[in-house]
This record gives structure tokens, C-alpha cells and sequence, in this order.
């Protein structure tokens, strides 16, 4: 949206951004810029639970859900030209009214280590693996915890500082909007992204439920004879915890010394060398 004269902007509509963007593509590929845009394929901007939670959790917060409606159309029309996530740093190059595109960066503070340990605690009940975290695969309660204003994994907006090149006075202009939208649908592809920007440490988070779930995993079973409680691990079971080699494992040690092949013929005794002369005497017994 161009500024006219009087201080007003102008309506640009979504074809002329859509138009100046397929323009600055092309100028960005020719200048051999790894750009990464942002395509919305399907009717909905969002689908996976993260890309979803991250525009609830944008949405929740009436200064941001009263502003975010600009940014709708510029993601639709494909103004994100590029769109990069990196550890408490959101980088994008937004199409807008000029020709020139506007940089976009949103600096997120990271999620604070007691926040994590206590989310972590949570998760220990509820989470069996990496996947199920990435996928969205856990109970409503979880979730719930996770976007709980001020206490889950999402930033509010006090963590939150936003930044763009154009003129618009604003403090969230439409092509901050549009990136914001854009981080959740790059989430919906790269969920892992999330926890990059947010810089948390998945081993920490995970910590207590993966040992959880490694005990549930090697669960106890009742021993016939003795009646008590044993783990049942096989050999590889055994290398794997303590690092042994398969034939440690099993309790055989290798040999010292190598038997000798049957057909092997012994070594032959050098000859003795004779000394030329009278032979010596016997000596008395």
C-alpha cells in the first residue's frame, strides 16, 4: 500500500502484490539468493497442531488478534518471498506495494530453563517419543499445558519484538502480520523449527519421559522360580547398554594361546655343528 500525498495510503490489491512478487522471485533467483517463500497450497492457512497452535496462541492476545487479519491476504498472494527461522530469530522478505521487497525480523526470547523443567515433569506421563511430540500426537491435556498463556511453550507478546523496513508507522504492519502467519504454515511443514526459534533443548524437555518410557519398555516380568522381579534383556540388549563387544557379551573370553592346526608339521631343530678333532670324554658320573 503506497503513502499518497495527503498522508494516506493506497489500496494495492492482491493480484499487484501477487504480480510483484512473482517479479521479485525472479530477480532474487537471478542474484542466486537461497531464498525459502512461503506457499499456501490448501484452502486453510494451518492444518498440523503446530502450525495451529502457533496462531492460537498470536490470536489469544487482543492487540495482536485485532492486527493479524492485515497479513491474511499478503500470505494468500505469496508475499513471502523468503522466510528463514533460526534460534530466537525470525528473518523474511515481505512483497509489498514498491518493487523492493522489506525486510522482516521478529526477535523471540527464549523459553526459560524452569519453564522447561516443569513442562518436562508434565510431559514425563504423556509423551512416549520424539515423533509424537512433532506429530501433535499426545492428550488434550498436554496440549492445553503447552499453549497455557505464560506457563506453556508459546511466547506472549512482552517476548515478543517485531521490525520491518517499511514506512508504515504501525508497530505491526501488514507485512509483519503476513510473516507471522507464515511461521505457522512453515511450521505445519518443519514442526521442529518451533523448538529452534524458541530454543528449547528437546533432550531436556524429553529427559523424564523417555526414561519413563525406556523402563516401559524393558518392563519387569516375574521370574517362575525365584518369584521376583527381573528385566528381561536379551544379548543385544546387553551391548547396547553397557558397550560390549558381542563376544564379551556372551561371556566367552578369547583363548590366550591358538591351538596349532592338525596338519601343521612341527618346527625343525636347527642342525648341530660338529667340531672337527679328537671327541670329548664322558665325564665321571
Amino acid at each position: 500500500m503506497a503513502r499518497r500525498n495527503d498522508g494516506f495510503y493506497e489500496y494495492t490489491s492482491a493480484a499487484e502484490v501477487r504480480a510483484r512478487a512473482e517479479k521479485s522471485t525472479r530477480t532474487l533467483a537471478n542474484k542466486k539468493v537461497a531464498a525459502e517463500p512461503v506457499v499456501v497450497t490448501g484452502r486453510k492457512l494451518v492444518q498440523t497442531f503446530w502450525g495451529q497452535a502457533w496462531i492460537k496462541n498470536l490470536e489469544h492476545y487482543a492487540d495482536y488478534a485485532n492486527r493479524l487479519s492485515r497479513g491474511r491476504s499478503y500470505v494468500r498472494a505469496g508475499a513471502i518471498l523468503d522466510l528463514k527461522i533460526q534460534p530466537g530469530k525470525i528473518l523474511a522478505k515481505v512483497q509489498g506495494s514498491r518493487v523492493r521487497p522489506y525486510d522482516v525480523q521478529i526477535n523471540i526470547q527464549p523459553l526459560p530453563e524452569n519453564q522447561v523443567r516443569r513442562l518436562s515433569e508434565i510431559c514425563s506421563d504423556q509423551l512416549t517419543s520424539l515423533e509424537n511430540l512433532l506429530d501433535g500426537v499426545f492428550p488434550p491435556s498436554l496440549a492445553e499445558q503447552f499453549l497455557a498463556p505464560g506457563k506453556g511453550l508459546f511466547p506472549s507478546p512482552r517476548e515478543i519484538s517485531l521490525g520491518c523496513s517499511c514506512p508504515d508507522w504501525a508497530v505491526m504492519c501488514k507485512h509483519v502480520a503476513a510473516v507471522l502467519y507464515g511461521v505457522g504454515v512453515r511450521l505445519d511443514e518443519h514442526p521442529d523449527l518451533f523448538f529452534t526459534l524458541r530454543q528449547i533443548d528437546l533432550d531436556t524437555l524429553l529427559a523424564q519421559s523417555m526414561q519413563k518410557h525406556a523402563l516401559s519398555v524393558l518392563a519387569s516380568q516375574p521370574d517362575a522360580q525365584t518369584n521376583e522381579t527381573v528385566l528381561d534383556l536379551d544379548a543385544s540388549d546387553l551391548n547396547t547398554l553397557f558397550g560390549l563387544e558381542p563376544e564379551a557379551a556372551a561371556g566367552q573370553s578369547a583363548p590366550v594361546d591358538q591351538a596349532k592346526p592338525k596338519d601343521e608339521k612341527p618346527a625343525e631343530a636347527p642342525p648341530i655343528k660338529r667340531r672337527r678333532g679328537r671327541p670329548r670324554k664322558n665325564p665321571v658320573a
